[in-house]
């Protein structure tokens, strides 16, 4: 049976996809929050200039600068937006990380997309950062999944990186995933992942066992990666041992900040968890005009 060489399941997003999304993303935030025309910024007088800064009410780290640029440019190209901080910084309470200069219209038409994007992924990228610290001693991986907010896949993975953790596929084509009811139509784990070698060779195979058992027929199988579903803590170490790096493995299931720790120590390579970009607490920002023109 086949066994796996260069596994490669954890990846960075490339800037290309990137930049096609904050495009995507900007544009339909814009279209959905602006529609017609901003009729409130309209009681400001036309030519009316303003400077502005915004704040963090909460501790942070700072993520999402590109998609809030993109905003300010698409709103109004010659305001002047200035970062205190950069992307991945850590942000005190109460801190100032931006200044607007500009057309007072364009600040006000702008805001609430240009926060919106920085206040979520800032966010995802806070939470991230809080489960690396909690592990950083040991060489597991933190994996983020596909649990993400509907179209904004691409800015909440990034900010799972910023944030020191490591994207997992970024959808149904980029990586096989294998679980229970694959293997039920494909008749038996052996089945799936030849086919899956067969379908699309170089792809990272990854199965999802629940038991030692399925775990053995997935090494027997050649699967590249095999993913831990609910295992106790014995079996996680168990299962490191009959492993040994025949393929990498990946603790999943229910994972808090209070098991996180006892599941590192394990052995496992990675552990995925949902929650990175599934419940994710925009972080509180602030913008307040300093003086208008």
């Amino acid at each position: 049976m086949r066994r796996p060489t260069n596994v490669r399941a954890p990846h960075m997003i490339e800037q290309s996809t990137i930049a096609e999304a904050i495009k995507s993303n900007v544009s339909l935030a814009l279209s959905e929050d602006i529609g017609s025309g901003d009729i409130t910024a309209m009681l400001i007088p036309e030519n009316q200039r303003a400077t502005a800064t915004v704040i963090t009410r909460e501790t942070a780290i700072l993520c999402g600068i590109d998609w809030a640029n993109a905003v300010f440019e698409a709103v109004d190209s010659s305001l002047k937006v200035t970062w205190h901080y950069s992307e991945g910084d850590s942000l005190e309470a109460n801190q100032t990380f931006l200044s607007l200069e500009g057309n007072a219209r364009s600040i006000l038409t702008a805001e609430r997309c240009a926060l919106n994007f920085v206040q979520t992924m800032s966010a995802t990228a806070t939470l991230a950062n809080n489960y690396h610290q909690l592990v950083k001693h040991t060489d597991v991986k933190i994996l983020d999944t596909r649990k993400t907010l509907p179209g904004l896949r691409i800015a909440q993975k990034h900010a799972v990186a910023v944030g020191g953790c490591t994207n997992h596929r970024v959808g149904l084509y980029d990586a096989f995933l294998i679980k229970e009811n694959h293997i039920i139509a494909c008749g038996s784990i052996e089945n799936a992942v030849s086919n899956a070698h067969t379908i699309a060779p170089g792809k990272p195979v990854e199965v999802e066992v629940e038991s030692l058992d399925e775990l053995k027929q997935a090494l027997d199988a050649g699967a590249d990666i095999i993913m831990l579903d609910n295992f106790s803590l014995d079996m996680m170490r168990k299962s490191v041992e009959l492993s040994r790096g025949r393929a990498k493995l990946e603790a999943s299931g229910n994972v808090t900040d209070k098991t996180l720790v006892p599941i590192a120590e394990t052995g496992v390579d990675y552990i995925s968890i949902g929650a990175l970009t599934k419940d994710v607490k925009a972080i509180d920002l602030s913008m307040r005009f300093q003086h208008q023109e």
